[in-house]
């Protein structure tokens, strides 16, 4: 078990985990943007680190900053919560590839789970109860409106890529399948 956990995340998200650590006995480590520097999950954590600007992407998004911040604070694992970095291979990877625990899936699974219909066939694979639905090999538009044809009216439209619910459309009737597709 490591005894330094730093959160690469923010909010409840963050005070969440910081709470569990306390819970196991171990140091939280919060990291925070200018934008957050009165932040609760700041003020709740055992130790705290600026890592950046305001913006996301100089900040909570960036590996080098993430990476920095845990070796300033001798962490030994990186716990990246939910959104930004959780589901970002390249990013497990980098912890790894320091010496930290990445905590949450390897890697490969991430990278595979990133395409929303790569992560429906290996559910369906292991067997794992889903919604019904298809994920038809061709994407076009004419392809998708044929199944959704064929599954019945209310369908949801979801992109391969993304996550969060970013993109999703129910669509209730085929005269509104165009505008989905």
């Amino acid at each position: 078990m490591f005894r330094r956990l730093l959160i690469a995340n923010r909010g409840e998200i963050a005070v969440r985990i910081i709470r569990a650590c306390r819970e196991l006995g171990i140091e939280s480590v919060a990291v925070y943007s200018d934008a957050d520097s009165s932040a609760p999950h700041r003020a709740v954590a055992d130790r705290a680190v600026r890592i950046g600007p305001a913006p996301a992407a100089h900040s909570y998004l960036s590996t080098e900053a993430v990476l920095r911040a845990a070796k300033e604070t001798g962490a030994e694992a990186i716990h990246p919560g939910y959104g930004f970095l959780a589901e970002n291979h390249t990013f497990a990877a980098a912890c790894i590839a320091g010496g930290l625990i990445f905590v949450g899936p390897p890697p490969d699974v991430i990278a595979s789970l990133g395409s929303k219909i790569a992560a429906r066939h290996v559910a369906a694979h292991a067997g794992i109860p889903m919604v019904p639905g298809e994920t038809p090999a061709d994407q076009s538009d004419a392809t998708i409106a044929d199944a959704a044809r064929r599954i019945g009216f209310p369908v949801l439209i979801k992109p391969s890529a993304g996550g969060g619910g970013i993109g999703m459309e129910a669509v209730r009737d085929a005269g509104s399948l165009s505008g989905a597709v």
